[in-house]
This record gives C-alpha cells, structure tokens and sequence, in this order.
C-alpha cells in the first residue's frame, strides 16, 4: 500500500506533537516534516514534496488566502486539511475558495480530525460540524446600525472585505490585537452581525460606508486641529496622571478633567459636557459601568471608553450593551491607541 507523505504547519511543538499523535495511527500515513512559519512552509513543500499538507492558518511571517493560492499554483495535486482554533466563518470561506480541501475546528473530537483527513485523501472535502450552520445561513441579512459608523469603523471594514485577518489589521492600523478584537466587537454590535462574513456582507450591500486607510489618513490629517473635553475615572492616581500625560503628549488640544470616584465624575460631566469619558472598569465599592450609565444621561453625547486591568469578556460585554464604544485593556493602551480613540470620537 502506497504511503501518503504528510507535512504538518502549526508555530506550537505540542500542537504539532497531538496531530503527529493522531495521524500516525492513520493506516499509509507518512509524517516527512514539521514546520512552524511560512518560508519554513514553502522550504519544506519543495524540499519533501507531501501529498498532504495539515497546517493551521495562523503562523509568523504567512497570509493565509494568498499562501494558499500559491501553494495551490506550484503544488496542485496537494491535498490541504486547515486545523485551527479560529470558527470565524470568513476564513472558512476564504481558505475554501482559495483552494484547501478542509477546514477542521481544534476544539472538535481526534476521530473527526481522522476522518476529516480520510475525507479529503478520497477526493472529498471536510467543514467541522460547528461551522456548516453558519455557513448555511450566511446570506442572512443584517440590520441597518442605528447609528452612524465611526471613521475607524469604516476603515475596519474595509479591512476585512480585503481578508486580513486581526494580526494583519493590527499592523495597518497601528494597534494591539486585543484592542481590534474590541474593534471588532464595537463594529459588529453597530451593524447588527456576529461574524466576520456576516460584516462582509454587509459591506457588500453598503459599499458606500467603506473607507480606505488612505481616505482615513486624509480625514485625520483634518481634524488634528479639533480640540475636545476628555474625562478620565480611575482611583489609582498614578494610573491616571500616566493616562492623562499621554492624552496630552497623543493630543495636545485635549482638556483632561481627572476623577477618582463616580460622584467626582458625574460633577464635572454636568460642568463640562465631555466628549471622551475613560472610565475604569473596577473602582472602589463601586461599579464603573454602572457610573458610565449615569454619566450617559447627564451628558447623552459623551462617549464612553471602559478601561480595565481585568479585561473578563463578562465585562466587555456588559460594558458595550451599557453602550461603551471601546472596552480596552489597560496594559494595551499605548498613544497609538489613544490617539485613534479621540480619532474615533472626534469623527462622530
């Protein structure tokens, strides 16, 4: 019986240790190598010449959806399974289109994973089971987002429909991965989706809401002049004048009013009507999220921006329901992502 030469592609050794575990029980299964980024990848391809490649699609230095095209141009009777802990159905879709044989969910059953491997050897194609439902109702449509989107919305968008992932967006748009996922998170809530291939469809009918980050760095350019009242909440001083210095360093027309507790906060959004509010999450036996709510009312135009040293996704989602536009974590904030906050607040 012939053996089926197989290079594994995942950046973690214990990742790539269970899937040598499981496949090697697999009858005609030939492991010839491991690798770990994209030139090692496309090194090993030429070099050992598999007849399957199992890779997940998140390694250094590799774009999925073009790897795999070129993959696919050199290599055309390769049979390519993806194994990855990303559901999101835009790179499912992506990835197929691109030309893989399978997309196969981490989190789901060693037989699965054979089978998806058995599948796909015998010329089939293999989706997780968590993911075919999505798929099937992909063409849903969203409703229309209540209010506006913001600059920084626009661009994200953009992004997307152009299938980068989060690793990507950050680097073109200058920020953390943990804060595009709050991105992420504020833009799907603003058009009614919960997936990236939901919000390209909803790109697709609304191509007038897109904007470039040549367009955005335009409209930045613009509103540099602008200048805005900023309210920060916190009750570690320290934390705080930190915050306050790097708003004045990102954005020298800023007017920063500093409070330690919620009754403090409320005071001066009476008095000054902020535009920007950073509110800690945790305060002294208090709720930050519920002191947001009372600012929301005594100054409705002010956006709230929660911050915490506990970024539990209960949290967040609490936080963007109360209406928050931004949930971030206090160890990625940094004067790129402020600056782009009081972007953000500036272009509503």
């Amino acid at each position: 019986m012939s053996t089926t030469k197989t290079l594994l592609a995942d950046d973690h050794a214990l990742i790539r240790a269970g899937l040598r575990d499981a496949l090697t029980n697999l009858p005609g299964i030939e492991i010839v190598g491991e690798v770990g980024n994209g030139p090692e990848l496309m090194q090993a391809l030429a070099d050992q010449r598999p007849t399957l490649l199992v890779m997940d699609v998140n390694m250094p230095d590799f774009e999925p959806v073009a790897a795999v095209q070129r993959i696919k141009a050199q290599h055309p009777d390769l049979k390519i399974l993806v194994v990855s802990a990303y559901d999101d159905q835009s790179y499912v879709v992506g990835l197929l289109g691109a030309g893989v044989d399978g997309y196969h969910l981490k989190d789901q059953p060693l037989s699965d994973l054979q089978l998806a491997v058995q599948r796909i050897l015998d010329g089939g194609r293999w989706i997780s089971d968590p993911l075919v439902n999505r798929l099937v109702d992909q063409h849903h449509s969203p409703p229309e987002p209540s209010t506006p989107l913001t600059r920084r919305q626009r661009e994200l968008l953009y992004l997307l429909t152009q299938g980068y992932n989060n690793q990507k967006i950050a680097w073109v748009m200058d920020l953390s991965v943990k804060t595009v996922e709050n991105h992420l998170t504020a833009l799907y809530r603003a058009i009614g989706v919960e997936s990236r291939l939901e919000a390209n469809n909803y790109a697709g009918k609304h191509p007038e809401v897109l904007l470039t980050p040549e367009e955005d760095s335009q409209s930045r350019t613009d509103s540099r002049t602008e200048s805005l009242n900023v309210l920060l909440l916190d009750d570690n001083p320290r934390y705080r004048a930190q915050l306050a210095k790097l708003l004045a360093k990102t954005w020298p027309q800023a007017s920063v009013h500093e409070a330690d507790d919620c009754q403090e906060a409320v005071r001066l959004a009476e008095q000054v009507k902020p535009r920007l509010a950073f509110i800690d999450v945790v305060l002294k036996e208090e709720d930050g999220i519920q002191c947001a709510r009372r600012i929301k009312v005594i100054s409705p135009a002010t956006l709230m921006v929660l911050i915490s040293a506990y970024p539990d996704r209960e949290f967040r989602r609490i936080g963007l329901n109360a209406g928050a536009v931004a949930f971030l974590d206090k160890k990625d904030i940094d004067a790129a992502t402020v600056r782009q906050v009081v972007e953000d607040a500036l272009a509503r």
